[in-house]
């Protein structure tokens, strides 16, 4: 004998009334998730370059704040970061052969870098991550150049495809064309600076053994400000193109199911 299925028991009173305000917020956050993606990057990226301009303003403390809670999402170093209100919009390690003037050129006179070796790689960086400006060269910005961009391209991404989808249906870029065109050239581009600063010794001696294995096939190189720029743009708007059709379609559908709900129980136009 098969023990009878209980009957499935309405929500009703509060629970109801709860159930209701939460598949309304839901409902709107579904049809409206392109404008407040996009204001929650706006606010992402603004909030960097605000840190500076606090900065130049003398509001040290509140510029600080943002510097700290960035900290976790970014090296923030100095030799890496956009500047303002200074003589040049970025200070590039020598080793980059930009036209712009190095950071190694203003280090003597920076107390961030005092007693810090050139040659000592994970020193210089330390002392670049806690460099924050001055008056001469200005302020940096709370995320580096390639964040900056990825961010700010993501957030163009975005605001083409609001435009764009109410005219067309935009197909989402295939995994593998994003791989290939988005991560391709940031990946490539960050782990030969990264081997080949791993395999440099921080004496500045030779690299022997496996370190010089590896540097005889990644030198040590540095990013100029250009190409960081470029390879964290094409990945922003790569994955831009990967993520928001691909939402959209997600979104539209749970938007559809809790319109029928809602007008089934009279709720939609309130």
């Amino acid at each position: 004998m098969t023990t009878p299925t209980p009957k499935k028991q309405p929500v009703t009173g509060w629970q109801r009334t709860l159930v209701i305000r939460l598949d309304k917020i839901i409902y709107r956050f579904s049809k409206n998730w392109v404008r407040y993606f996009n204001i929650l990057i706006a606010i992402y990226i603004g909030l960097p370059i605000l840190a500076p301009v606090l900065m130049k303003a003398g509001a040290a403390g509140p510029a600080r704040i943002i510097y700290t809670i960035y900290r976790p999402m970014c090296h923030q170093m100095s030799s890496r970061s956009f500047f303002l209100f200074g003589e040049q919009i970025a200070y590039p390690r020598e080793l980059a052969g930009t036209n712009l003037t190095p950071l190694e050129a203003y280090t003597s006179s920076i107390p961030e870098f005092t007693d810090v070796a050139q040659e000592n790689w994970v020193n210089f960086f330390l002392a670049a991550q806690r460099f924050v400006g001055n008056e001469r060269m200005g302020y940096k910005m709370a995320l580096c150049e390639r964040d900056m961009a990825i961010y700010g391209f993501l957030l163009i991404g975005c605001l083409i495809y609001a435009i764009l989808r109410r005219r067309y249906y935009i197909k989402p870029l295939s995994i593998w064309l994003f791989i290939l065109i988005g991560m391709g050239p940031i990946a490539l581009d960050g782990f030969s600076q990264l081997f080949g600063y791993y395999s440099t010794p921080l004496d500045g001696s030779i690299p022997t053994g496996i370190r010089a294995a590896i540097q005889s096939i990644s030198p040590l190189r540095e990013s100029t400000p250009f190409l960081r720029t470029a390879t964290g743009a094409l990945f922003g708007l790569m994955l831009a193109w990967l993520a928001y059709p691909n939402i959209d379609i997600s979104m539209q559908g749970t938007a559809g199911q809790l319109e029928s709900k809602l007008r089934r129980i009279g709720e939609l136009s309130k």
